[in-house]
């Protein structure tokens, strides 16, 4: 493919922002599409010497809310120089280049988990290890003051679940392909016993294994947590619930039916909870709903994908499975709203 035909990418006018904008560029762009990403479109580019992750949204879609890569942008330099690691934040753009908005940021070598295959490789020691130190991520993420990092007006923490409830139900009735009932259940029961908020933290929104960049060396290092595009501030609690919910095996259509996250040789989510408990001190008596909310939010968004593969926007391989999780996430939840054991069969 020539420099000038990657698609969704005109190289000559990144060339030009390059040399405007980023001081050690210093030739002509080549662009690759890196593999993983059910949203945006994420490439690799290089000059020949740096390397950097460029992410911009799909070429076509129903839900742009989710595909803010601007608000990813944000987050990710505000964290630099915490204790959660992310990319160096190089850039962004507001649409003048590509005709959309993108963010750039420094490429971080290392090790992205993302099939079965890549897990099972790794000694069952490890993969304890690694799993553990996710829990870790997270949960010093959801104890930064995010007005201490620049991130106090990000957003409206309080009603933060009421607004997620509305949210995906809102993303259901844009992106359904198919009537549901399980999904019309699971909103109307998720917003008759909506909790009482835990706290407000900056959340992730997207918080699982294949979103981590790992040491080569050492699986349970973590050297980068990459794709905020769905960042927040809100309940903290409803990042734990959504990394659980990623650990179904009804998930695994979602990432091309190999998902590192759902296999069996991870922790049990009992395990992966008390962890994060000891850790923050949070109270997750109430984690069923957490849970529930989780798998409604996961399932709108496989409907989403495959709403977009049957639309012919998506670009590669396994898109044409992912509407096989709708169904089978939206009862998951149904079952987690009597206890997180239940939520599987």
């Amino acid at each position: 493919m020539s420099p000038t035909a990657v698609e969704g990418l005109d190289l000559p006018a990144l060339e030009r922002f390059f040399g405007q904008r980023v001081p050690e560029f210093s030739g002509r762009l080549d662009a690759t599409l890196l593999a993983g990403g059910r949203s945006n479109l994420t490439y690799l580019l290089t000059d020949g010497t740096g390397r950097w992750v460029l992410r911009r949204p799909p070429l076509g879609g129903l839900t742009p809310s989710a595909h803010d890569v601007l608000r990813e942008y944000r987050v990710t330099a505000a964290l630099s120089g915490t204790d959660v690691p992310v990319p160096r934040a190089v850039a962004h753009d507001e649409g003048d280049t590509l005709g959309v908005p993108f963010a750039l940021v420094d490429y971080v070598p290392g090790t992205v988990i993302r099939g079965e295959d890549d897990l099972h490789a790794l000694p069952q020691a490890d993969i304890d290890r690694c799993a553990y130190a996710l829990i870790d991520v997270l949960a010093r993420l959801h104890t930064l003051d995010p007005e201490a990092i620049g991130l106090g007006a990000f957003g409206r923490p309080q009603g933060y679940l009421g607004r997620q409830i509305r949210r995906w139900n809102d993303q259901w009735q844009r992106v359904g392909t198919r009537p549901l009932p399980d999904i019309d259940t699971l909103y109307a029961r998720l917003a008759a016993i909506q909790p009482t908020e835990s706290g407000a933290s900056v959340l992730h929104g997207d918080f699982r294994i294949d979103n981590v960049i790992l040491s080569p060396d050492d699986p349970a290092d973590v050297r980068a947590v990459v794709d905020w595009e769905m960042a927040a501030l809100g309940d903290p609690l409803a990042d734990l619930g959504l990394h659980i919910a990623y650990s179904d095996p009804a998930f695994a259509p979602v990432l091309t039916g190999s998902a590192a996250s759902t296999s069996p040789r991870l922790p049990k989510a009992d395990a992966l909870l008390d962890r994060y408990a000891t850790l923050t001190g949070r109270d997750l008596s109430a984690f069923s709903f957490y849970l529930a909310l989780g798998y409604f939010k996961v399932a709108v968004i496989a409907e989403g994908i495959h709403a977009r593969y049957l639309q012919g926007v998506t670009r590669g391989d396994g898109f044409e499975i992912v509407g096989e999780a709708t169904a089978p996430l939206a009862a998951a939840g149904l079952r987690a709203l009597k206890g997180p054991k239940a939520a599987r069969k």
